[in-house]
């Protein structure tokens, strides 16, 4: 099944939009009807798998409802996905429900990542209580299936003193596996100076950073078009945070932090040439992010994503463009992703099994890479 949403947001299959074989087979999707392979010679990690929890879905819609709210675009969003019977029942499900699709696709190991807008959007105060509910949840899905669950702990950024303490919580105390943000809060970002503790947390904890996709703080422009979500709010938004913190600093500041973000790294690496040519552009220009002082970084944009950052290929399990990443970025850096349950197909899955790839690549992708950046 796959499922996508309307700018209604109501839920529809998706492999409508392919059906005829001609199309498929010319832009590289998976054939229909692929048989995975069940005697693969590796594991398949799946490492952008969505879930959530009943308090978060209330504490949204209270907020949304309340007189107090805001306009906010992720808050909306939040209330989108609540109204979906069907994708809430999978996302909530992180136990046996969970594990038989998981069984059915083949995926031997899920890393759980609260799903966007996540506790970012709630009232003030609400959100780091509600982080601290979600990684014990996390927590307790993985120890109580220890071989197909790993997690990524939920914090929320406008609470920085709350998210340093909670990092290091989830990182020490529960024992999880990096941590999540769902991109800008309330159209902030990491790069601004007021979160560097955050950053600093991260790389103290030898926590992975995944910043997953949210809606846009300019929503209404993008929803106006049908574009709210993955064909181009999402991935605008993660390219702004992305290339937001390459150009502030953080990664010569923190050498070892580790930046995940998915979809093909939000098609980022295409660009690796332009972004250095034009590094001038925002590189030791004074002024930014409010008027800071220059920032001027010691390597090209491109050392950045073969250093600092990794790509998943969540939504895009095509061939041509993963070979395209592996190859600019380094096969080290590309790491094996679903979707689930927003994005979930057999064929899409037998598709990998057939990638032209090296066999070390292969095991590279679909599982030593993730083993690798979350510690697994």
């Amino acid at each position: 099944m796959s499922v996508g949403l309307l700018p209604d947001g109501s839920e529809k299959g998706l492999r409508g939009h392919a059906e005829e074989r001609g199309i498929r087979t010319r832009i590289g999707l998976a054939p229909a009807a692929g048989e995975i392979d069940r005697a693969a010679p590796y594991k398949r990690i799946a490492t952008e798998e969505a879930w959530t929890f009943p308090e978060l879905v209330k504490a949204q819609l209270d907020y949304l409802n309340s007189p107090d709210a805001p306009d906010d675009a992720s808050l909306r969003m939040g209330a989108m996905f609540a109204g979906m019977a069907g994708v809430q029942a999978q996302l909530q499900d992180i136990g046996a429900g969970r594990i038989a699709h998981m069984d059915e696709y083949g995926i031997d190991r899920q890393l759980l990542l609260l799903t966007s807008p996540g506790v970012q959007v709630v009232r003030p105060g609400e959100g780091t209580p509600l982080a601290r509910r979600a990684n014990d949840l996390a927590a307790e899905a993985c120890r109580a299936h220890p071989d197909r669950f790993s997690a990524l702990a939920a914090f929320d950024p406008r609470d920085v003193e709350g998210s340093v303490r909670e990092i290091e919580r989830a990182m020490q105390v529960l024992k999880l596996n990096g941590a999540v943000l769902n991109s800008h809060f309330q159209g902030h970002y990491l790069d601004e100076p007021a979160y560097e503790p955050i950053l600093a947390a991260l790389e103290a904890n030898d926590a992975a950073l995944y910043i997953h996709p949210v809606a846009s703080p300019e929503g209404r422009r993008y929803q106006d078009r049908g574009f709210f979500g993955a064909l181009a709010g999402f991935p605008h938004d993660v390219w702004l945070h992305t290339m937001g913190l390459i150009f502030s600093g953080a990664f010569d500041r923190y050498p070892k932090l580790r930046l995940v973000i998915g979809h093909l790294g939000e098609c980022l690496p295409l660009h690796l040439y332009r972004f250095d040519w034009m590094q001038s552009n925002a590189d030791g220009v004074p002024g930014m992010r409010g008027g800071q002082p220059a920032v001027t970084l010691r390597h090209p944009v491109s050392h950045y994503f073969r250093n600092n950052i990794w790509i998943t290929t969540s939504g895009v399990g095509w061939e041509p463009a993963i070979k395209f990443c592996m190859e600019v970025m380094g096969a080290d850096r590309v790491l094996y992703a679903m979707d689930y349950p927003y994005q979930q197909s057999s064929d899409e899955v037998a598709a990998y099994d057939r990638m032209d790839l090296a066999p070390g690549d292969k095991k590279l992708l679909m599982q030593k890479n993730a083993e690798h950046v979350f510690r697994l």
